[in-house]
């Protein structure tokens, strides 16, 4: 029998200390939701009730005047987004989108679409503003399954998107498709008619959403000299620092992201949705704004995996 001596190695095989380990277990980490500076504010974001619906009129005029409300945001505080994709972590993301999905610019396209916010000196006040906005909708008909919206004649969730053929030219007509890639290598057909055996099933998946533990939370700072300092749930701070860039239309070098302890991402967690808001609300009122998420704001507005 032939003896194997073992390597001496430093970490493989042995049970090395979480140097977080400690401050997790006591309850001393710090969560984006823990995060308090002085002179915090709250702020808390109005949705939408509608799966489909094009945005006539916000009045946030009784919001203004409530108790302890100290700023009001809509669409209208963002700078017009550049129609433009942006690289982001493995993915990239329409800046134009992007930004009217933070705020609704002119439609609403889900059940839970931030059509508003509220900053406000406490949670249950800044809630309670958000309650008393009122938004005048046009209804229109929602795309709730995957083979309807691909109908030719699907209600339009963008009108001005064209499907982008892979190898092909863009669609002039309008649709809810917006890319179509096809590959094909030798004679399908004939390779298929010449085949002992042709499976053929059609699959498909639900929506899907990562389920993390901590819902989404986060505090911005806009300082007097208009530098931004953001503390947030993040899995790319150098992401959400980017994109809030764009999307605020601010120098990347004024904005400085921190990111506090993660209660779960698993993917979800580098798209931005609160960071611009806070920092809008803060600008306005010159203190700190922190947003977050409840359980239920997370499922319908963090950008679940769509079924297919």
């Amino acid at each position: 029998m032939t003896t194997v001596e073992r390597p001496d190695y430093k970490i493989i095989g042995t049970s090395p200390i979480r140097p977080d380990g400690a401050e997790k277990v006591t309850g001393a980490a710090r969560y984006a939701a823990d995060f308090k500076p002085a002179g915090l504010l709250y702020g808390a974001i109005l949705r939408s009730p509608h799966a489909h619906a094009r945005v006539i009129k916000i009045d946030t005029s009784e919001a203004a005047k409530m108790p302890g409300v100290m700023a009001v945001a809509t669409h209208t505080d963002l700078p017009a987004a550049a129609d433009k994709v942006e690289a982001i972590g493995e993915s990239a993301v329409n800046l134009k989108e992007l930004s009217s999905n933070i705020l609704a610019h002119d439609k609403v396209l889900y059940h839970g679409h931030a059509v508003a916010a509220v900053a406000a000196r406490s949670h249950f006040e800044a809630e309670a503003a958000a309650r008393a906005i009122k938004v005048e909708y046009e209804l229109l008909p929602p795309v709730l399954d995957v083979r309807d919206a691909m109908r030719e004649d699907a209600p339009l969730l963008d009108e001005n998107r064209h499907t982008k053929v892979m190898g092909g030219q863009t669609s002039d007509k309008p649709s809810n498709i917006a890319s179509h890639n096809r590959f094909e290598d030798g004679d399908v057909e004939k390779a298929l008619a010449e085949s002992d055996h042709v499976v053929d099933r059609e699959y498909r998946t639900r929506m899907v959403h990562q389920g993390y533990i901590e819902p989404h939370s986060s505090t911005a700072m806009w300082n007097s000299d208009d530098t931004i300092q953001i503390y947030t749930s993040t899995q790319g701070a150098f992401g959400v620092r980017s994109l809030t860039s764009q999307v605020l239309a601010v120098p990347l070098s004024s904005i400085r992201v921190t990111p506090l302890e993660i209660g779960g991402g698993f993917g979800g967690k580098t798209v931005i949705y609160l960071d611009p808001v806070a920092a809008v609300l803060s600008r306005k009122t010159g203190k700190p704004v922190k947003i977050s998420m409840n359980r239920t704001d997370v499922f319908e507005a963090t950008g679940p995996t769509s079924g297919s």
